[in-house]
């Protein structure tokens, strides 16, 4: 009995991870074969079939346009608001660890507060506030509010890291006469190293792929991240879908090359900081 019901349970849970394997990879095929399609191929051919003339004439449409254009705001945007908002959650999660008193406690409460707050709750008063401010249709518009709002989870994560540093390094740094800035810098940020990657790779493909802030804080082309430019490809009577998928494949790339490159770290600040 025990054998049979071992089998069963291998079965169905190598048909659900059959299942979620082929709701990943079928979609990410469509995308690719797509992307090698030409337009009148696309109507023409099955979804799913391979393509049967391969061209890559929709990336070359999508990188004689304006897209290095669009990929460079990106970019400046996203490290942007990425370097903003690590150094501001990491000071602010040094503070609250370092200083364990009521007011670092309501600090914190009110940083994990911000977690309850939608982004589309706030969009008019962040609109307005960024006219106020005379910032309108300019990049640092899409950086301040991004920045905003992605420091609640990363202080969150920060905070939960620096709680597992032990309290003795911190004190043997005391006795030898070091400072907060002192600490900061030659302790807490070395130790916090996979969860500074961490939270900068989930931070910087969340403003990768904003899409409101760039929306509605901007107006002209030039201005213009990879998001909003996906929908240049939207004609007056339909929708060039293989240069679509080519734009999408070319604005997927950078932040995968990123993730290749940081995975070891990014697994290992997914996993010590919440070890307790």
């Amino acid at each position: 009995m025990s054998t049979v019901v071992a089998t069963l349970r291998r079965t169905v849970t190598g048909g659900a991870a059959l299942l979620w394997t082929a709701l990943v990879v079928v979609p990410v095929y469509w995308l690719v074969v797509t992307s090698l399609r030409g337009r009148t191929d696309f109507t023409a051919e099955s979804p799913l079939a391979p393509p049967g003339h391969p061209t890559l004439a929709n990336y070359t449409t999508v990188l004689a346009g304006d897209f290095t254009t669009y990929l460079l705001n990106s970019v400046v945007v996203t490290v942007a608001t990425v370097a903003v908002t690590v150094v501001a959650a990491l000071m602010a999660a040094f503070s609250i660890v370092r200083y364990a008193n009521p007011w670092s406690r309501l600090s914190f409460r009110l940083y994990l507060l911000g977690l309850a707050i939608p982004l589309q709750a706030v969009i008019i008063p962040v609109y307005l506030l960024i006219i106020r401010m005379q910032m309108y249709d300019s990049l640092a518009a899409i950086v301040l509010p991004s920045a905003a709002f992605a420091l609640p989870v990363t202080v969150m994560i920060l905070v939960s890291f620096l709680r597992d540093v032990p309290r003795s390094l911190f004190e043997a740094m005391v006795v030898d006469g070091a400072g907060d800035w002192r600490m900061l810098v030659s302790l807490a940020a070395p130790m916090a190293r996979p969860a500074l990657v961490t939270v900068a790779v989930y931070d910087g493909l969340q403003v990768w792929n904003g899409f409101l802030f760039p929306l509605i804080l901007t107006q002209s082309q030039d201005k213009a991240v990879l998001p909003l430019a996906l929908t240049l490809f939207r004609g007056q009577f339909g929708i060039d879908v293989p240069a679509t998928m080519a734009a999408v494949i070319l604005s997927t790339l950078p932040m995968l090359v990123v993730f290749v490159l940081a995975r070891r770290q990014l697994v290992a600040g997914l996993t010590a900081g919440f070890s307790k």
